[in-house]
C-alpha cells in the first residue's frame, strides 16, 4: 500500500460540528425567548438535529437547493409559513451563535502536523464551498489543502463514487493511492470504499461497535490511530524521549 495523499470530511471529522449546532442553536433560542417553546432544551436540540439530518438527506438526493433545504429546517423546525427572506434572516441570526461555538476537535492539528511532510492533503465535503471554505479559514487550517471540493458545486455528493473519484483528480492520483477519512459508515467510509480509496472511518461518538466493515475499510475513535493505517513515517504518538 502506497497512500500518497488524505482527503478529509469536515464536519464531526475535522470540525466539531454537533457541538457547535447544539451550542449555537442554544444560544439562539435563548436570545429567541424560544427555548421554553419545545419541553427541554435537550428536546429542541433533538428536534433540531433530526430536523436537519431529514432536510439534508433532501439536498443530498437533488430534492432540494442547498439554500432551500437551510429555510425549510427553519419552517419546519418553527411549524410555521414563512416567506424565504423571513427564513434566511432567521438562520442568519441562528448561524451568528453557531459559529461563537466553532472549534477543530483537539486531534486535528497533531495529526495534520505528522503528516503534513509525507502526504498531500485535501477537502471533499457534501456542503457548498461557500460555507466550508470561510470555515476552514477561521479554523486556520485552510491553506494545509490542496483542493477544497464540495457536492453543491460538483453536481454529486458523496456516496456516489463520481464524488471521490472528482477529489482523486483534483489530486492528480489514482484512487488506490488516495485514503478518505470521514465520520459518517455508509455516506463516507462505504463510498469511499466503493470508489476504490483507502477508506477510513471516525467514529468519534461511538456507532454501532458489531458493525462488521467490508474489505477496504477501518474505523478509528481517534485521528491518532492515522498514522498507522497509512503506513506514514512519522513519530506522532511515540513516546518523547525529551526529559
Amino acid at each position: 500500500m502506497n497512500i500518497r495523499a488524505v482527503v478529509w470530511d469536515v464536519d464531526d471529522t475535522l470540525f466539531d460540528y454537533t457541538t457547535a449546532d447544539r451550542e449555537g442553536m442554544r444560544g439562539h433560542l435563548t436570545a429567541e425567548g424560544l427555548l421554553d417553546g419545545y419541553g427541554t432544551p435537550e428536546q429542541a436540540l433533538d428536534l433540531w438535529r433530526e430536523i436537519t439530518d431529514r432536510q439534508w438527506a433532501r439536498y443530498a438526493a437533488g430534492e432540494a437547493t442547498f439554500e432551500d433545504q437551510r429555510r425549510d429546517r427553519v419552517r419546519v423546525f418553527l411549524g410555521r409559513e414563512m416567506t424565504d427572506d423571513e427564513a434566511d434572516t432567521w438562520f442568519r441570526r441562528y448561524v451568528g451563535h453557531y459559529e461563537a461555538a466553532w472549534a477543530l476537535f483537539p486531534d486535528v492539528l497533531p495529526v495534520l502536523d505528522a503528516l503534513a511532510a509525507s502526504h498531500r492533503h485535501a477537502v471533499l465535503s457534501n456542503s457548498s464551498i461557500h460555507v466550508q471554505d470561510r470555515k476552514l479559514r477561521v479554523l486556520g487550517v485552510h491553506d494545509r489543502f490542496e483542493a477544497i471540493l464540495c457536492a453543491a458545486e460538483l453536481g454529486v455528493s458523496k456516496p456516489e463514487p463520481a464524488a471521490f473519484l472528482a477529489a482523486c483528480e483534483a489530486l492528480s492520483l489514482p484512487p488506490h493511492e488516495v485514503a478518505y477519512v470521514g465520520d459518517h459508515p455508509e455516506i463516507d467510509g462505504q463510498g469511499a470504499a466503493d470508489a476504490g480509496l483507502l477508506s477510513v472511518w471516525i467514529d468519534r461518538f461511538g456507532g454501532t461497535a458489531t458493525v462488521e466493515l467490508p474489505s477496504g475499510r477501518h474505523r478509528i475513535a481517534t485521528l491518532a490511530e492515522l498514522p498507522a493505517i497509512l503506513g506514514a513515517d512519522t513519530r506522532f504518538g511515540a513516546r518523547s524521549t525529551f526529559g
